[in-house]
């Protein structure tokens, strides 16, 4: 037995120098007026629960994709490597926090409840100490989450092996969140679920993203899904003040989904044009160049008709690139125009299950 324990450290030391070797990935997702944007990921194992990395693992991971901020939250009830990887609930912090702080990754001591529905699964964040979490009663374990600090929340709602009929927010649910138990769930955990957006905005829950990764993180040329935290300070008590406040977004593929509180300012954010008046008359165009500085590809479309001019119906606003906007005026009021107004729908920006963001471009024209 020690010798299989032995090739399997030996097997993750090498992944590890492996994983180092690797050049730092730069996230651009600006921040957001006095806001700094963190790249977190709060939902991951290792080996000392059902994984198949060792900790310090987690951390290169984090620091090549160019993350702020992660959490392992190793499951409290399922160990199945428990009989090689023998250690209390605590240890694969310890094991990733000298690394951590080596790196400057902030690495929030976490867990995850491990239970039947109701209530699901669910991570506690900022614990204090996870070994007091192992107890028989589920809310008896989830309160003394709470009464460590922990920030709480409800992971992968839609995930069919647990609710495999229909996407049910339980009478369990309603008693966890109003009694300070439950206060974030996951929209998205490599699927979107529209039933946890529309819950996140009726009961002003907060939006989370998570990998909720156990073996290699391999992302390829993408990134993994995350939780966009607006945090006052790049700290671990910025990121908890924010959660609790309910300042995130969720960033997977090409998407971003959230309050447009945060939504809104963070695409104006990634963009710059130029603001000299157009001058605009009938029967003449203009193009106004936009450069958008961020990851995302927006896909834009027109919602409705501007005032004595023409904006085109469809137009992506491409990641690291300058669009053109042509503007055609197509009737003599456009001249005496202070200011053109143009409305679109950013279809990948989600403020709720089927809504869009609807933003307005406001160019001087005179």
């Amino acid at each position: 037995m020690m010798k299989i324990f032995g090739l399997l450290l030996v097997i993750l030391l090498v992944f590890s120098e492996l994983v180092n070797a690797q050049p730092r990935r730069i996230i651009h997702i600006p921040n957001i007026e006095s806001y700094k944007t963190l790249k977190c990921d709060f939902h991951m194992h290792t080996v000392f629960s059902d994984g198949t990395v060792w900790p310090t693992v987690r951390i290169e991971e984090a620091w090549n994709e160019g993350l702020d901020a992660i959490s392992i939250t190793d499951h409290i009830e399922y160990r199945p490597h428990s009989i090689d990887v023998v250690a209390d609930h605590n240890r694969s912090f310890e094991l990733a926090e000298p690394l951590a702080k080596q790196s400057d990754i902030l690495l929030i001591k976490g867990a995850e409840i491990t239970r039947s529905m109701p209530p699901g699964h669910l991570n506690v964040l900022f614990i204090k100490n996870a070994n007091l979490l192992e107890l028989e009663d589920v809310t008896a374990a989830i309160k003394e989450a709470r009464d460590q600090g922990a920030f709480i929340m409800w992971n992968h709602p839609c995930w069919d092996a647990q609710q495999p009929d229909t996407v049910r927010w339980w009478d369990e649910h309603t008693d966890l969140f109003e009694n300070d138990m439950l206060h974030g769930i996951e929209v998205y955990n490599w699927e979107f679920c529209p039933e946890a957006m529309r819950w996140a905005n009726d009961k002003n829950l907060t939006m989370l993203g998570n990998s909720d990764v156990h073996g290699p993180m391999d992302v390829n040329d993408g990134h993994r899904p995350l939780t966009l935290v607006f945090a006052k300070s790049r700290t671990i008590g910025g990121i908890k003040e924010a959660l609790f406040d309910g300042r995130t977004a969720v960033y997977y593929d090409n998407t971003l989904a959230g309050k447009s509180d945060f939504l809104e300012p963070l695409f104006f954010a990634s963009l710059k044009y130029n603001e000299a008046p157009l001058k605009l008359k009938n029967k003449e165009s203009k193009v106004i160049k936009i450069t958008n500085n961020s990851d995302v590809d927006y896909e834009l479309e027109l919602v409705q008709p501007g005032v004595g001019f023409d904006a085109p119906e469809l137009i992506t606003l491409k990641a690291h690139h300058v669009s053109a906007l042509n503007i055609s005026g197509n009737s003599d009021e456009v001249a005496n125009a202070a200011t053109l107004n143009v409305y679109y729908r950013v279809k990948n920006l989600l403020i709720d299950a089927d809504e869009s963001l609807v933003v307005t471009f406001s160019f001087r024209n005179n």
